[in-house]
């Protein structure tokens, strides 16, 4: 169009052409729309995106002077002159505070220069509208959201109100009071006592929440204000946008407690298939035996699964469960028949049990120690490898389930964990390498989690670590000597290691014949594509624009699925699981290094690498775990107060926080001027 000038067109907000958004923005449009449902609207009017262009400059219409004057009072009154884009207050962005609004405009040449500002702040032609309506002076305002956006609760109404208008909120300039309340109106939450907002300015919000959500079809995003006369005022209103999904109803609550310990780093997909696959049948078939869970519900739904890359198991199915950990026996509830059987099974298997264990072990080793180098084996033969290392491992954590649960492990305590950390503290004495201290003493692989590599990656050992490993003194049982599970656990490490080293060693073959760009492509592909390309099958098309593993944060203690989003569960109140060790106190180290002597160690999961760590320990407290997982167990026999399944523990004890911990009864507390004051979790 020719720049010049032109007649404005106003329309007042109770107008119906105002609700219109391509005409009246989306802003002005909401507020309509609101104010035709009889929402407490300020008055107003739009000047229209049709009359807008952007530098625009415009002539003293009649017909804007006019609505001015009449709003204002001939100027005696100030106003608000506000941006109403197009492109705002959308279902999917808001673009919240990317367009101008000018406050407390007083006269008719003010009012002009705040019209061009902003129009100004439009994005692109044809895109804003201007709002107008009078300056309030408020007693207080804020933001209210009519669902969590965070958690995705929509029975939550979420208000963050501070004397005055929303314009300092909103800004960032000041800090609100928030306060969580039901849809109702009932106050759950507030971060103070002396906030802005009485109880009876709470529940008109939360019934302006009800209200706003019934007009807009869904939960809204609200600025609103409350004048010194008391009279509750709507001045924005848009969709919540970014809300969380909430997980479906019935949703497995997962976690990765039981089973990080044995696989605590992110998975690629062929150590998914590997060792994740047999995890999960072998919890299955040990549940199903057990009569602990229907056979039905095991073909349903996993056990144990990938999420982000990372092992979680289903918390409840293992009696693990945050809000019901004390709950470990694993017959109940069954109906009185099933129960009856099942107690049958179980009665003969936990007698039957040590001495399975031991065979099993027996045979376990027999086939280790027939194993060629892997040099000598042909393609097909690294294929067969690959499928018995999966069913060995299934029916080894069958077994080891089974005897975690049903089998007193008599005399002494003794961990596979244990006698790896007594064997590296010997290899390192003797300045022997890695690959030599693997060779001579394999025990030591229960101190690293299973990896697709070139070789495994042993832990440090402690300066102070004796040549034991333990206590001064303290005996560590040979392999032989471990109690049934212990042995289980000791021959799935091993037998997980002899699958790293077949699949690595069919990496670097593929890469030798030209398949693959680098040995360690092999490890994004699945097993069933792995023995297709070692019987000579073509490998995928795609494989090396697939990527690499996750390096996602560990995952939370207990936490749902909404798709593929992880809901984490609120923490529960009280303490955590007692693991032993008696009490110890000192200040916190939560890093990845090593920490110094006498800290009290705070981390997520218990992985085998963190045995190194625990002769030099006041304490050690984990999120998730149990006190029969091979860490704690080891921290008791060396006397370290551990205490597990301390949810959020990371997060509420940051480094340098001096605790208390109470192995014994599972207490934490906080000590000293870090905290500021006692609190026990």
């Amino acid at each position: 169009m020719v720049h010049g000038t032109r007649a404005f067109t106003t329309i007042g907000l109770d107008d119906p052409l105002a609700t219109a958004p391509d005409r009246a923005g989306a802003k002005a449009a909401n507020l309509a729309r609101a104010a035709s449902h009889d929402l407490p609207v300020l008055p107003g009017f739009v000047i229209p995106v049709q009359c807008l262009r952007r530098h625009e400059r415009y002539a003293d219409t009649h017909d804007l002077r006019a609505a001015w004057a009449r709003l204002s009072r001939d100027g005696e009154r100030a106003l608000v002159v506000r941006s109403s884009s197009t492109l705002e207050d959308g279902a999917v962005s808001s673009m919240a505070g990317r367009f101008t609004s000018v406050l407390d405009v007083a006269g008719w040449a003010d009012f002009r220069r705040a019209v061009d500002e902003v129009a100004a702040s439009a994005t692109g032609p044809g895109t804003m509208a201007v709002l107008v309506q009078p300056q309030l002076d408020a007693a207080s305002g804020g933001v209210m959201f009519g669902a969590d956006p965070v958690d995705g609760r929509t029975d939550r109404v979420i208000v963050s109100a501070a004397p005055g208008g929303p314009q300092a909120l909103v800004g960032g300039e000041v800090d609100g009071t928030r306060y969580d309340l039901t849809r109702r109106g009932r106050l759950v939450g507030a971060e103070r006592d002396d906030g802005p907002l009485t109880p009876l300015q709470l529940r008109r919000l939360a019934r302006l929440a009800a209200r706003t959500a019934q007009v807009f079809g869904g939960p809204q995003d609200v600025e609103f204000a409350f004048g010194h006369d008391g009279r509750l005022w709507l001045l924005q209103s848009r969709p919540v946008t970014a809300l969380a999904p909430l997980p479906p109803r019935g949703a497995v609550l997962l976690g990765p407690g039981p089973v990080a310990e044995t696989l605590p780093d992110p998975l690629s997909p062929l150590e998914e298939d590997l060792w994740l696959v047999p995890l999960d049948r072998g919890l299955g078939e040990a549940l199903g035996t057990a009569g602990a869970v229907s056979r039905r519900a095991l073909r349903r739904a996993p056990t144990v699964r990938a999420v982000g890359g990372r092992a979680a198991a289903d918390l409840r199915r293992l009696g693990a469960d945050p809000a019901r950990r004390r709950r470990l026996e694993p017959l109940n509830p069954l109906p009185p028949l099933r129960r009856l059987r099942a107690a049958w099974r179980v009665g003969r298997l936990r007698a039957e049990l040590p001495a399975l264990a031991a065979g099993t072990a027996a045979r376990v080793d027999a086939d280790l120690a027939a194993v060629p180098s892997l040099h000598e084996l042909t393609d097909g033969e690294l294929a067969a490898a690959l499928h018995w290392t999966r069913a060995t491992l299934t029916a080894l954590h069958g077994q080891e389930a089974l005897a975690g649960t049903l089998v007193e492990d008599g005399g002494p305590a003794g961990t596979a964990a244990a006698h790896g950390l007594a064997a590296l503290a010997r290899g390192r004495a003797h300045g022997h390498d890695d690959a030599r201290i693997i060779a001579s003493e394999p025990g030591v692989l229960t101190l690293a989690p299973p990896a697709i590599a070139p070789a495994p990656s042993l832990p440090p050992t402690p300066p102070d670590t004796s040549a034991n490993g333990r206590t001064p003194g303290a005996r560590v049982p040979a392999p032989e000597e471990l109690p049934p599970r212990e042995a289980l656990r000791l021959r799935i490490r091993w037998v997980q290691e002899l699958g790293a080293r077949v699949a690595w060693t069919a990496g670097v073959r593929l890469a030798d014949a030209g398949g693959l760009a680098r040995p360690e492509l092999v490890r994004a592909l699945r097993l069933d594509e792995l023995v297709s390309a070692l019987y000579g099958g073509a490998l995928p098309a795609d494989l090396e624009r697939r990527p690499a593993p996750p390096r996602t944060a560990p995952l939370p203690a207990a936490f749902r699925l909404a798709g593929e989003r992880i809901v984490a569960e609120a923490a529960p109140p009280g303490d955590g699981t007692p693991a032993g060790g008696g009490r110890g106190a000192g200040l916190v180290h939560a890093g990845t290094d090593e920490p110094p002597p006498g800290a009290v160690l705070v981390v997520r999961t218990l992985a085998p690498s963190l045995a190194s760590r625990l002769p030099a320990l006041a304490g050690l407290v984990a999120e998730t775990g149990s006190p029969l997982s091979h860490l704690a167990i080891l921290a008791r026999e060396m006397g370290v107060p551990t205490v597990v399944g301390l949810h959020g523990a990371v997060d509420r004890f940051p480094s340098g926080t001096r605790l208390l911990v109470d192995g014994d009864a599972g207490r934490v507390e906080t000590l000293g001027a870090r905290a500021g004051e006692e609190s026990v979790a």
